[in-house]
């Protein structure tokens, strides 16, 4: 049968990785082929309204969502159908997320795909990728929309960062300010409403790592905070796996935990664990979204990756399921990144952090707090220089601006301003300067991280509280954010690298921190 590239699937090596030679042909995998939403003019109807701050319609109940937008039984029957002619088995078969999962070799998958799956090594170890696009039969054409994991090279990096010891090259000079805080410290100079989200349930999504039951029950006793239910989703085979090694992504899950769930100990905590790859980072957001059993109302995600390092179709099927989270009245909070307005590329270009960038999440910034007194004295952006990391922030090159932040400018550091033309980052910010970091325990370790990482959470266990007190859940705010910054506490003095904070919005910290009671008003 006649194919053709799927538009927006093309790959190119990782930076720095070259071909070792062919994959195993007899390896085997799993594969995400997402399907086409029913309905979906209405649906985009739908999230155009949220976009632009219409409340006339309600949230769809994940069953409403199911039967309107879920895959068409007789999409799911084509790749059935495709998959036995190739020999390759359905394993999974999910209407609501429109997601077939197949299994197979490598050699079955070369040839269903019309793709040549090699070896890749690069500095940080090897993977199993491609070069080119996925092909599909004409059949599947305007059916399939993506097809997630053949390639499983590390699609995200973990957004936190550990204070550097005394001494450090990267213990700046601003240094003598150093300070600390727990989650309920900054929950009570933020100004958040009380309350500890009882009935609501927060998802974090995890691509590595683990926490340990032991640590959490020692770290909530110490804060005088009731130990909230932490449970765990798998996710394409991802699982609770802490490596002992608070520098490494055990610590992104324990601060994720803890800063949430000290600030919402009545929530239901569920870690959804997934590979890191942009097959199990797409499934494990999905997943969380159309949860039935759990139903969270907020999603913390505190990983991610320039948007230069993802394809269009990866970008595209974890935006649809963020939008589908948005319809169904889940906010999703995403930091935005911990290496300024490059994001770590170093290619002397500006670049945003994805899924920060999408215009359907609450993408979450970092600024460096001093308080005194119970009082913050005084809130910059998160910038430590000389590598130590700031707050990620700018304009995206991939997804269009959002109606929210039409007639937005971005600030220059190097003076000027430039009127926004494509989706901008952050949306808010929050405390994220390892000097300023938070308490948490890591390993068996008592230690102070920040990053953008804690921000995540740390919004999400304030929709939590707000979610509790409320007859429905907030949902996508960030319309009804823009329309009432002074529930912000603006920022004004630093820069993450190329853009400057200024009053109003700025793509280093967004419309600014927290102040929880005029938030939980404003939403």
């Amino acid at each position: 049968m006649p194919s053709r590239a799927l538009i927006g699937s093309e790959r190119q090596p990782m930076r720095g990785a070259r071909s070792v030679g062919k994959a195993d042909p007899s390896e085997r995998l799993e594969v995400s082929v997402l399907l086409r939403f029913r309905g979906s003019d209405a649906l985009k109807d739908r999230v155009a309204k949220l976009t632009r701050g219409e409340r006339s319609d309600r949230h769809l109940s994940r069953e409403e969502f199911a039967q309107r937008h879920g895959a068409d039984p007789a999409d799911i029957a084509k790749v059935r159908q495709f998959a036995g002619a190739h020999g390759l088995a359905v394993v999974e078969e999910d209407a609501a997320r429109r997601t077939v999962v197949l299994s197979g070799t490598v050699a079955q998958f070369n040839n269903a795909f019309e793709v040549d799956l090699q070896t890749f090594e690069h500095p940080g170890g090897s993977y199993r990728g491609r070069t080119g696009p996925v092909h599909l039969p004409d059949d599947l054409h305007g059916v399939v929309t993506a097809v997630l994991g053949l390639d499983n090279r590390p699609q995200a990096h973990p957004r936190f960062r550990s204070r550097p010891p005394r001494g450090n090259v990267q213990w700046h000079a601003a240094a003598a300010d150093a300070a600390s805080f727990t989650p309920t410290e900054l929950a009570s100079l933020y100004g958040f409403p009380t309350g500890t989200g009882q009935g609501e349930c927060i998802a974090i999504i995890e691509l590595g790592g683990g926490y340990r039951t032991a640590d959490l029950q020692k770290y909530f006793s110490e804060l005088n905070v009731a130990s909230p239910r932490v449970s765990v989703v798998s996710v394409d085979h991802g699982r609770n796996n802490a490596t002992g090694d608070p520098n490494g992504p055990d610590g992104e899950v324990m601060l994720d935990i803890e800063v949430a769930g000290a600030i919402a100990p009545g929530a239901n905590i569920v870690v959804y664990f997934a590979p890191n790859t942009d097959a199990g980072f797409r499934d494990a957001v999905s997943m969380a979204a159309h949860d039935a059993t759990n139903k969270p109302s907020v999603i913390s995600i505190s990983w991610g990756g320039p948007e230069s390092s993802w394809t269009a179709q990866s970008m595209t099927a974890l935006d649809e399921a963020i939008q589908a989270a948005a319809a169904m009245g889940v906010t999703v909070c995403v930091a935005s990144g911990d290496n300024g307005s490059d994001d770590g590329v170093g290619d002397g270009a500006d670049h945003v952090d994805f899924p920060a960038s999408s215009p359907h999440s609450l993408g979450c910034g970092g600024t460096n707090l001093q308080a005194s007194g119970g009082s913050i004295t005084s809130e910059t952006v998160w910038n430590d220089g000389a590598g130590g990391g700031a707050g990620g922030g700018g304009v995206s090159s991939f997804f269009p601006m959002p109606s929210y932040q039409e007639g937005l400018n971005v600030t220059m550091t190097q003076g000027g301003t430039q009127p926004l033309r494509m989706r901008g980052v952050p949306d808010v910010c929050g405390d994220a300067d390892p000097q300023t970091g938070y308490d948490v325990r890591v390993d068996g370790n008592d230690t102070i991280i920040g990053g953008t990482s804690a921000v995540a959470p740390l919004w999400a266990g304030l929709i939590a509280r707000i979610n509790a007190t409320k007859a429905s859940p907030v949902g996508f705010i960030n319309p009804a954010l823009y329309s009432h910054p002074g529930a912000l506490r603006d920022i004004t003095q630093g820069n993450n690298g190329s853009f400057a904070a200024s009053p109003g919005w700025d793509a280093c910290t967004g419309l600014g921190s927290p102040n929880g009671k005029k938030v939980a008003d404003a939403v």
